[in-house]
């Protein structure tokens, strides 16, 4: 079994929690003292951070959201002064202000460190020639994974994205080895190394995938198509980026890296969630400087698994993603989450990868949900019996879950947008 850090990965729990402790109480210090942001919040809430003696005790400290971030656009939340931040990185902004986070030189090296740690922790070495297709610049992921490629020694290449057809001359032409992306544009890139007849000169054998929720089916088809054994990457700019917590070889749920973040599950009304009680991700970061955040609302939705890890790695895993608490449709007063749809239509053996929610308000003011269902190809009969029969399958199906009726439009593979970031699973027209 390889190991980054195997001191911090199999700490001990009571040697885990006494340093969370000691962290937790420098950060809430650091933002106390540092940042106005924080002082006020905890003033109003009558604490100070000597009123930190426990873990238990960062549910009496505010918590954070996004839209905190964006009021405080750019550097309002930085804990350092100005010349000791050495990189920002910024969201897409793509509503309102962009979230902007900030690094000091340590950061770095601390961000690095944890990915540095995940790559290994799914058996790539210094012999690996690890391809890095996803955007440079702004966007985490593009730096993030490519400083941990170099961190533990495996040769960088950084694709970025872009010309899928290059992107596969690459692997073949520099035996690329491993490759980080999202899971979207690898299920594109499997498709057109299949349908060039490439498959057979690829050298890979590692995928790691995050950015958006992706379905045990789809790691099934990479992994086959690929010939590869893919795993959950997780990440969110707001705690560094990418690496925040990341599967083992075992593939059953993601590490987080409890010396780096203190994790909460809280269900809708605040208040914590069991193990295997699904709710909200929330974070601290216990190691950040130039920009620590307390309680922070990820919007991501998963539970917290139970049992230990045959690996020996003793940080909490997390149950892969389920989707964003953001990403729900209030439908005609029901609650409709994406994860619901995809884990209705990856049970029907007719239905392929890709599909898109659209709902829309007409006239009468009634919503209505249409989604746009990819079909496999075992599927396209083109026979119109065989097709009315799958669409009223899939809507009766999807019926029995969301309790409200959908129009489903089958299409043909290959009909709905691949993309090289985020597939877009929902557009809701109602507020356009």
């Amino acid at each position: 079994m390889n190991f980054w850090q195997p001191k911090i990965e199999t700490m001990k729990r009571s040697d885990l929690e006494d340093l969370q402790l000691r962290r937790l109480k420098e950060t809430v210090k650091r933002a106390y003292d540092r940042v106005p942001f924080y002082h006020q919040r905890m003033k109003d809430l009558g604490v100070t951070p000597s009123d930190v003696a426990s873990l238990a005790d960062v549910r009496i400290l505010p918590e954070t959201r996004k839209g905190d971030l964006r009021e405080n656009y750019p550097f309002g939340l930085f804990a350092v002064p100005r010349e000791e931040v050495v990189r920002v990185h910024a969201s897409s902004g793509t509503t309102g202000k962009p979230t902007v986070v900030g690094y000091t030189a340590r950061d770095i090296e601390t961000w690095s460190d944890m990915v540095a740690r995940d790559l290994v922790m799914v058996g790539c070495t210094k012999e690996d020639v690890f391809q890095n297709a996803v955007n440079y610049g702004f966007f985490t992921g593009g730096l993030g994974i490519h400083y941990g490629i170099e961190r533990m020694g495996a040769m960088a290449v950084p694709s970025g994205t872009g010309s899928t057809r290059r992107q596969i001359e690459i692997m073949i032409d520099f035996g690329v080895t491993a490759l980080h992306c999202t899971p979207s544009y690898a299920l594109y890139l499997a498709e057109t190394v299949t349908d060039m007849g490439l498959a057979d000169d690829l050298s890979l054998r590692v995928g790691c995938f995050g950015a958006e929720p992706w379905s045990d089916r789809a790691r099934t088809e990479l992994e086959e198509m690929l010939n590869i054994k893919a795993y959950d990457s997780y990440g969110l700019s707001e705690m560094f980026g990418p690496g925040v917590a990341f599967e083992c070889q075992e593939q059953n749920g993601l590490h987080i890296w409890e010396d780096h973040f203190l994790v909460e599950i809280l269900d809708p009304d605040g208040l914590p969630c069991a193990p295997g009680e699904r709710g909200e991700l929330v974070l601290t970061s216990l190691t950040k400087e130039a920009m620590p955040l307390i309680r922070y609302h990820t919007g991501d939705v998963t539970f917290m698994m139970a049992e230990e890890c045959p690996c020996g790695r003793t940080s909490v895993k997390l149950h892969r993603f389920l989707g964003r608490a953001d990403d729900m449709l209030v439908v005609r007063g029901i609650n409709v989450f994406p994860s619901q749809i995809e884990d209705v239509l990856l049970k029907i053996p007719e239905i392929g990868d890709y599909f898109q929610v659209v709902v829309d308000r007409k006239r009468h003011g009634l919503d209505e949900i249409s989604i746009k269902v990819e079909m496999s190809d075992r599927a396209f009969t083109g026979e119109l019996a065989d097709l009315a029969r799958l669409q009223k399958k899939v809507e009766d199906e999807l019926k029995s879950v969301m309790k409200i009726r959908s129009k489903i439009e089958l299409v043909e593979k290959g009909s709905l947008p691949r993309t090289e970031g985020k597939s877009k699973k929902i557009v809701d027209l109602r507020d356009l």
